[in-house]
């Protein structure tokens, strides 16, 4: 017998980010009701210039009802599009910059409990200077930040996002010791 065996699936509201499933689920002999929140995928960008400053990006997050530090990020404009076209759209998009090289760094998983949203993260470097295409309902302002302060805001809880936090201790990681 499996120990964990889905039984049926139903959608319970369809969003524009999002959908929400309630799925039945059969666990060890027992029959149990799980919240499913299915996401089609994002990517985001570690981007770094000339001058070893990360562009980050500050913008109002609903969800939490205040303006977060994060790595510029979207998600896929369909779920079959390449994970670095998304990035590389969203880089520009976000920032107004366009990377001369575009390199994977890893994957997360978001909220792996309930939901199955995935972002392939991406370093970007060789930065050229184009213009920002917000969408309309987007207010995002570009900073510049070094590396230590972003790992100190981490470090002291002031900064919580996931996919920001795996993407800067994963470069600091790999590029940046000794």
């Amino acid at each position: 017998m499996e120990p964990v065996k889905r039984l049926k699936r139903e959608l319970r509201a369809k969003g524009t980010v999002i959908n929400l499933y309630k799925d039945t689920v059969e666990v060890n002999g027992n029959i149990a009701e799980w919240d499913y929140i299915h996401h089609d995928g994002a990517a985001a960008v570690v981007a770094v210039d000339a001058d070893g400053k990360f562009l980050m990006v500050r913008q109002y997050r609903n969800a939490l009802d205040r303006f977060t530090l994060e790595l510029p990020a979207g998600k896929l404009d369909d779920p079959k599009e390449p994970t670095l076209e998304c990035a590389k759209r969203e880089l520009e998009e976000e920032t107004g910059y366009r990377a001369g090289k575009m390199e994977y760094l890893l994957t997360v998983n978001t909220t792996v409990a309930f939901c199955n949203e995935k972002i392939d993260l991406y370093l970007a470097t060789d930065l050229t200077k184009t213009e920002q295409h917000l969408d309309p309902d987007e207010e995002i302002n570009v900073e510049r930040w070094n590396i230590e302060d972003l790992k100190q805001m981490i470090y002291e809880g002031k900064m919580t996002d996931s996919k920001t936090i795996a993407g800067i201790l994963t470069y600091d990681a790999k590029y940046n010791r000794a």
